[in-house]
């Protein structure tokens, strides 16, 4: 796959994602905790991509190791950002962050959030 043929299925799901999240009543005036998903099997190379989300302004949590259905092993983080669920937003952190995962050779993995009631 490309590398414009993946940003625009990020950015499709992006689209998808925030219409789910609207159409289930999630509060949309509010931010939203946006948590970008990173892992490999590299831990120095998730290491690295953790450097360069924080340098782009992300908090970045502590690396955890996870066990695979296959047995394997691999290393996750979240970049973590408060947003509105804005589109063009969410689709220029996916582009730094999808730029950042490819530099480091680590996966992109998405995002996601938590409904916020809607309070009206």
């Amino acid at each position: 796959m490309t590398a414009a043929n993946e940003l625009a299925e990020w950015h499709e799901f992006n689209l998808e994602t925030i219409e789910a999240l609207t159409e289930d009543g999630s509060d949309i005036s509010q931010p939203h905790t946006i948590e970008y998903h990173f892992a490999s099997e590299d831990f120095d190379a998730l290491e690295k991509a953790a450097v360069d989300a924080f340098k782009a302004g992300f908090e970045v949590g502590d690396a955890e190791e996870l066990e695979l259905d296959d047995g394997g092993e691999v290393f996750c983080f979240d970049a973590v950002v408060e947003r509105m669920l804005d589109l063009d937003l969410i689709n220029k952190d996916t582009e730094k962050l999808l730029a950042i995962a490819t530099k480091h050779k680590v996966h992109y993995d998405g995002w996601g959030t938590y409904f916020i009631e809607n309070e009206e």
